[in-house]
């Protein structure tokens, strides 16, 4: 399905590479780009995720084989890029999180949205925000969780605890999402003039994350540990998609539901992975080059899994 390719894969990675080449050559600078990234990842997503959530249909939306198919595949995901890293490459156990942070957390929101809004159309995102709507909650969750426990050994689970909550809800995408819903189940209705200004926020959301987000991997180049950067984008674009895809048959999900479980796992390791190695100081180039390679790779992954789900 070389169509597939053109009309929806390649004006993606269109924006992400008018990014990546315009930083290159100077055009803008980094404090541009880490500006737009601020507003984007800080402001329009969140507005994005919290008018999605405020006007989803919750009954409709959340059906409990897709989040069990999508979050058991990506719990996996991450038990299996920790203990491969130690088993492996011989990693310390922090290393060894930071590592299968990067398994767990597929971009969801920068490529997963656009490409299956392009692939099916807008009707076809319910599935998406459903998976979003608990994605930063459950992959920072475990992430975090796994990583204070090593952390704190022997020193109690009180300031574990704390270390979890203080992360998670400093989250400007969890917050989005929370509000959402906080909107959604009380039945308040958006003032009309609100939800257009918040409309025209979101309509740049996704176009700017995704040029920031080009501008944002110059700074990243692909060096060392490059056997254990193929292992991380192996589960990220293969074994992922591959688990939902046995779970979303197993339990007969509905089409609409399967492909947008399969293509949101199928995406590359999102930038939060490297956030969460920075967070920690552990495994950063690994995480970095992870996002870098995975994002560049992923252009004939999503293809193929495109073209399997036909």
């Amino acid at each position: 399905m070389l169509q597939s390719l053109i009309n929806v894969i390649l004006p993606v990675f269109l924006v992400i590479g008018a990014g990546y080449a315009s930083t290159r050559l100077g055009y803008f600078k980094e404090i541009h780009i880490d500006g737009l990234m601020k507003f984007t990842q800080g402001f329009a997503i969140p507005c994005l995720l919290f008018l999605a959530i405020a006007h989803l249909d919750l009954s409709a939306s959340f059906d409990p084989r897709l989040l069990v198919s999508f979050y058991t595949a990506a719990a996996l995901c991450f038990t299996a890029g920790m203990f491969g890293a130690r088993l492996i490459f011989k990693r310390d156990w922090e290393d060894c999180v930071a590592i299968g942070f990067c398994c767990l957390f597929s971009n969801s929101v920068l490529l997963g949205l656009p490409i299956t809004e392009r692939a099916y159309g807008p009707d076809s995102l319910t599935g998406n925000y459903a998976i979003i709507a608990f994605h930063s909650p459950f992959c920072y969750g475990v992430g975090i969780t796994v990583m204070e426990v090593i952390r704190n050994r022997g020193h109690g689970s009180a300031r574990m605890v704390k270390s979890v909550f203080s992360a998670m809800f400093k989250n400007a995408l969890i917050l989005g999402i929370a509000l959402g819903f906080l909107v959604n189940l009380s039945g308040m209705i958006i003032p009309a003039v609100v939800d257009e200004a918040l409309d025209l926020i979101t309509r740049a959301a996704l176009p700017g994350a995704l040029f920031a987000l080009g501008g944002v991997l110059v700074k990243y180049k692909p060096e060392g540990d490059l056997v254990a950067i193929s292992f991380v984008c192996c589960i990220s674009l293969i074994l992922h998609p591959a688990l939902v895809w046995m779970f979303g048959s197993l339990t007969a999900l509905p089409q609409d539901l399967f492909r947008s479980g399969v293509l949101t796992a199928a995406m590359a390791p999102g930038f939060n992975g490297y956030i969460f190695a920075s967070i920690y100081g552990r495994a950063k180039r690994v995480a970095a080059s992870s996002v870098l390679i995975g994002t560049g790779v992923s252009i004939l992954s999503v293809w193929m899994w495109l073209t399997l789900l036909g």
